[in-house]
């Protein structure tokens, strides 16, 4: 009985571990006409959130297709066409507040991107990370739609800014 009481005594004596929260970045790819090299997104998306103090956050990334983006850009922009970035900000509206940790979630179309690629002379990783940086100031609060000049301009600095610690561009 003693060995057990003693045994019990230096188990309560242990301090507790104090978890450090890291970042968790979902990537789902729901499109089979590109390759996408999710280690390479997440090593961005890892560098992206560090930069701008969110390390420790939630974001989940889906590449899609065309008809994908559209859809859903109809459903939820009432915009009937595709589109290469889509956010879903989860600290604005009826979700605000629920779980700050999680910032949102981006939807990328891979065949918008790589046509925009090829017409802002980009390769296609370049385009991805650059509509993963826009999608993300989206989800942080930043905005160029129905909004003023200065805002829209803030987000383009900042957008060029990320763009260049990412690419060196």
């Amino acid at each position: 009985f003693s060995t057990i009481a003693s045994n019990t005594r230096r188990r309560e004596r242990k301090r507790p571990t104090i978890k450090k929260k890291t970042m968790k970045i979902l990537i789902a790819n729901q499109q089979k006409s590109i390759k996408i090299d999710r280690r390479k997104i997440r090593l961005a998306m890892t560098r992206l959130m560090k930069e701008t103090d969110c390390a420790d956050k939630e974001i989940s990334i889906t590449f899609v297709d065309d008809a994908i983006i559209q859809s859903i850009n109809k459903q939820y922009l009432k915009r009937d066409k595709p589109t290469n970035v889509i956010s879903f900000p989860m600290q604005e509206g009826e979700c605000a507040g629920i779980n700050a940790d999680v910032l949102g979630d981006i939807v990328i179309s891979v065949q918008t991107a790589a046509r925009d690629a090829l017409e802002g002379d980009l390769t296609l990783e370049e385009e991805i990370i650059f509509l993963l940086i826009h999608g993300f100031l989206h989800l942080t609060g930043y905005n160029h739609e129905n909004t003023s000049r200065a805002n829209a301009s803030r987000m383009r600095k900042k957008e060029k800014e990320l763009f260049r610690l990412l690419t060196k561009k």
